[in-house]
Formats: structure tokens, C-alpha cells, sequence
């Protein structure tokens, strides 16, 4: 018993040196979160469209342009980091974002139930919207306006079927594509037109003499930067830039230069 009873301090010694490489060994593994990652490489990877205007296109100069470029380059800032774009189209931009090619998404997306069940969404950060524009003359503020006014829509679109019951005594002319729509609004043909805010952007970019002005919204379907399940650090850090950008009127003077209009006061 004597000789027995000095060995079990040195046991219990030796089995937490043991135990103690083990604990270095496993250190490495634990779990670096996203933000973590993006800060040690310092480096914000962006997925972003090149063939979606006003939203992200490729420049004259050949270089990425748009609100939703603008709105990567603002995150990276606010990261203290340098921008990598990556250019994606609808298909892709979520793949790309599960297997770690990209660190965000900011490609146009809307936020489903789908999408929901795979990735995670920070705060709206740009609009997107169906609405009826028209000329500042003419006062719209709502469905029941349009009684005796012409509305130019392109047939079977959402604007077009959301339209035709919610303002049953508008006389709606309907057009096969979105260019004979855009034709007919400038042309006179029709007063206002029922369309998306990018086509209304796009029309403005033309400089027309009839400049189309957003008077009520039919359908709101805003877009949020996607990022990967259960990276709260990174969300909250995402959720404050954009908050900070609609405060201090970053996000506002965005939306006028590609969108020509104000953001939206409920974004």
C-alpha cells in the first residue's frame, strides 16, 4: 500500500501532460466565423450581376457599375477591407455563396420562404418595386385615380394582372414585351405605365421629354444581401452599415443616381 500511494499523483500528472497536447491539437478546429475570416484575410468577396442595370453592369470603361456595386463597396468599408467582385447570374449567386466562393451576395435578390431555408438575409438595402409611373403632371396617388386615365402594361406581367384588379375602371392598353410598353409611354400613346422600378430607371436614363415619376406601388418586393446560415457576427455587422447608409443618406443618394427616385420612405 505504501509503495502503491506516491505513483498516483504522478499518474494523474502524467495523464493531464497527456491530455494537454491534445487540447493544443484541437484548438485549430474550433470554429472561425465569417466576419473572423474576412478580417484576417482583408479581403470582402461580392457576388454581384454584370448584366442586371441599373442594379450591376459592365461600364464604358469596361469596369462593374451599378447600385448593387455601389452597395459592395460600401460594405467593404465599413469592413476596412479591400473588394473582390465576383460576377454571378441568378442561377449561380447562391451556390457560389454555400460553397465559400463568395462571402455576400448582392446580386438583386429577393427574400423567399425558399431561399429562407438555405441562407440568411441582412436588412432591405435597395427597392425594388412594381408600380405605375407617369409624368409629374399628371396627379396619381392610388388605383382609384387611374378612372379615365390610359396605362400602359405589358401583358401577362405582374404589374398587369395586379393592375387590371385593382383599378377595374382604368383603361389599360397591353403590349407583348417590355420595349413597346417603354414605346408607347414615350410616344403618348399612353398617360402612365405599369412597370418595375428598373424599367422606370431605364426610361429616365434615356433623358426622354416625358420622364416618368413613381405615384403609388402595386407590389413591394425590396432586395437584401444574402450571406451563409448562422453567421450572426457578420449579419449584425452587415444589418449596421446599411442603417448607418440610410441615415446618413448614402443609400438615398444611391437610389436617385441609379434608380432616379428617392428610396422609398418603408425600405
Amino acid at each position: 500500500m505504501n509503495q502503491t500511494l506516491p505513483h498516483r499523483p504522478r499518474r494523474a500528472w502524467l495523464a493531464a501532460l497527456l491530455a494537454a497536447p491534445l487540447l493544443t491539437l484541437a484548438a485549430p478546429f474550433a470554429h472561425a466565423d465569417a466576419l473572423d475570416n474576412i478580417t484576417k484575410s482583408g479581403v470582402l468577396k461580392v457576388a454581384v450581376p454584370e448584366d442586371y442595370p441599373p442594379f450591376g453592369s459592365v461600364g464604358p470603361d469596361l469596369k462593374p457599375q451599378g447600385y448593387d456595386i455601389d452597395t459592395a463597396a460600401l460594405l467593404a468599408k465599413s469592413m476596412n477591407v479591400k473588394l473582390e467582385l465576383v460576377p454571378v447570374n441568378s442561377a449561380n449567386r447562391i451556390p457560389y455563396l454555400q460553397t465559400n466562393k463568395v462571402d455576400l451576395v448582392i446580386s438583386s435578390l429577393g427574400k423567399t420562404p425558399e431561399r429562407e431555408k438555405v441562407i440568411d438575409f441582412s436588412t432591405a438595402y435597395a427597392p425594388y418595386y412594381q408600380g405605375v409611373f407617369g409624368p409629374a403632371d399628371i396627379k396619381v396617388g392610388g388605383p382609384a385615380d387611374l378612372t379615365g386615365k390610359t396605362v400602359g402594361a405589358t401583358r401577362g406581367a405582374l404589374e398587369e394582372i395586379a393592375l387590371t384588379q385593382m383599378a377595374p375602371n382604368a383603361t389599360i392598353k397591353r403590349f407583348e414585351d417590355n420595349n413597346a410598353t417603354i414605346a408607347a409611354f414615350l410616344s403618348g400613346q399612353v398617360q402612365l405605365i405599369a412597370a418595375g422600378n428598373i424599367v422606370a430607371a431605364a426610361i429616365l436614363a434615356k433623358n426622354p421629354p416625358r420622364r416618368p415619376e413613381s405615384k403609388f406601388v402595386i407590389k413591394n418586393s425590396p432586395c437584401f444581401v444574402g450571406m451563409n446560415r448562422n453567421e450572426p457576427r457578420l449579419q449584425q455587422k452587415v444589418d449596421a452599415a446599411i442603417a448607418q447608409a440610410k441615415q446618413d443618406g448614402t443609400l438615398n443618394a444611391m437610389s436617385k443616381k441609379w434608380f432616379g427616385a428617392p428610396l422609398p420612405a418603408d425600405l
